[in-house]
C-alpha cells in the first residue's frame, strides 16, 4: 500500500492537485493603502446552515470523518500505519507554527487572528487525525483518555505531586 499524505490522506494521484488548489486558497498579499496585509481566499462553511453550533462530541467526528472517507472511497488507504504517519506529518506541522517563538503566553495575546487560524487548523488536523486512528484501531478514545486521566491520577497524587512537575531535578524524593 503506498504511503499516503495529508489532509485526510489523499491517494497520491491526487496528492499533486490538491497543493495546486490548496496553494490557491493559501494566505496572499494585498495592499491596502500602502501596505501590504493578509487575507484569507477561502470560504469557512457553516456546517449548521446558519444554526448555532452545538458542542461536538468524539463521536460526532468519528463518525463525520467516516462518512467523509467512505464518500471517498478513501478507507481502503486508511490503514492504521498510514494513519499514524499522517498524524506524525500533522504534529509537525503544528511544531512549525511554534518553532523559534520561545514561550508563549497562554491565549496567544501577541498572535494575529491569522496566526490564531492556522494554528486552529493545524490543531484539527491533528485530531481528526487521531479521532481516524482510533476509530479504525477499534480504541473508543473517549473512555480510553478517561482511564488515562484515572490512572495518572493514582500515579501523581495531589499531595505527592502539587507543584512539582514529575521530572528529575536536584530535588528527589518528593
Amino acid at each position: 500500500m503506498p504511503a499516503l499524505s495529508h489532509p485526510f490522506l489523499l491517494p497520491p494521484p491526487y496528492l499533486q492537485k490538491h497543493r495546486e488548489r490548496a496553494a490557491k486558497h493559501r494566505e496572499k498579499g494585498v495592499m491596502k493603502g500602502g501596505q501590504v496585509t493578509m487575507e484569507r481566499e477561502i470560504e469557512v462553511p457553516n456546517p449548521n446552515n446558519g444554526q448555532p453550533c452545538k458542542s461536538v462530541t468524539l463521536e460526532d467526528l468519528t463518525g463525520k470523518m467516516a462518512d467523509f472517507a467512505k464518500e471517498r472511497d478513501w478507507d481502503q488507504f486508511h490503514s492504521p500505519r498510514n494513519l499514524l504517519l499522517a498524524l506524525v506529518g500533522e504534529v509537525g506541522e503544528l511544531s512549525k507554527i511554534f518553532q523559534w517563538k520561545g514561550e508563549v503566553p497562554k491565549g496567544l495575546p501577541d498572535w494575529k487572528e491569522e496566526e490564531k487560524l492556522h494554528l486552529g487548523e493545524e490543531l484539527s488536523d491533528v485530531l481528526l487525525y487521531l479521532v481516524r486512528l482510533s476509530d479504525i484501531c477499534g480504541v473508543d478514545l473517549g473512555k480510553a483518555a478517561l482511564r488515562k486521566m484515572e490512572l495518572n491520577a493514582n500515579k501523581y497524587p495531589v499531595k505527592q505531586c502539587n507543584g512539582y512537575n514529575g521530572y528529575n531535578t536536584a530535588e528527589q524524593d518528593v
